[in-house]
C-alpha cells in the first residue's frame, strides 16, 4: 500500500465514541484498526470531554490517519441530550482538526446508505455489512463498526468527487 490513504472515521458519543481507522488504496479497502473511547458516566461533564478529545488525539498518534470523517448529530427531542452529544461530537472534531486533518462530516442516513444501501439500515445491519467488507475487523462492538462505516462512507465519496472532477 504505498499511496494508501488512512481515514479516520469517528462515531461520536458522550458514552462511547467509536473509532475506526481504514485505507484505501484504488479501489482496495482494507481494515487498519478500530476501537470505543468511553469515559466514565462519574467523571465531571469536561472531563469526559477531554477525554474524548484526548483519546481521538491518541488514535491519531498512533495510526497516523491523511483524513477524518465524523457522522453528524442527528437531532432528539430532548434537547438537553442533543446539546450533549453535539459537545461530545464537537471533542472529537476538534482532534484531529488540531492534528491538520481535514473533516469531512456525514449525516446517518448517508453513512448507512453507503454500506448497506438504505439510509434506513439498523445498527445489526450495519454491523453485518462491516464484517463482510473489512473481515479482519472480527465483531467489532456497535459504535466501532458505525465509525468503520463513516470511515467507509467518506472513502466513497472522495472516489465519487474525484470521478466527478475527472469527467
Amino acid at each position: 500500500m504505498t499511496n494508501a490513504i488512512r481515514i479516520l472515521g469517528l462515531d461520536p458519543g458522550l458514552r462511547r465514541t467509536g473509532w475506526g481507522v481504514v485505507a484505501i488504496d484504488g479501489a482496495r479497502l482494507s481494515h487498519i484498526a478500530h476501537g470505543v473511547i468511553a469515559p466514565r458516566d462519574s467523571l465531571p461533564f469536561s472531563e469526559r470531554l477531554l477525554m474524548l478529545f484526548d483519546g481521538v488525539a491518541e488514535v491519531i498518534e498512533a495510526h497516523a490517519p491523511h483524513e477524518a470523517a465524523i457522522e453528524e448529530t442527528f437531532m432528539t427531542a430532548n434537547g438537553s441530550s442533543t446539546l450533549k452529544l453535539g459537545h461530545a461530537r464537537a471533542a472529537a472534531m476538534i482532534a484531529p482538526a488540531k492534528a491538520g486533518l481535514p473533516v469531512a462530516e456525514y449525516a446517518a442516513t448517508v453513512v448507512k446508505k453507503s454500506v448497506v444501501g438504505t439510509g434506513a439500515a439498523d445498527k445489526t445491519q450495519v454491523a453485518f455489512m462491516i464484517q463482510r467488507l473489512l473481515p479482519t475487523a472480527g465483531a467489532a462492538t456497535a459504535d466501532a463498526a458505525d465509525a468503520l462505516a463513516v470511515a467507509i462512507a467518506h472513502a466513497h465519496a472522495r472516489k465519487a468527487r474525484r470521478l466527478g472532477t475527472a469527467a
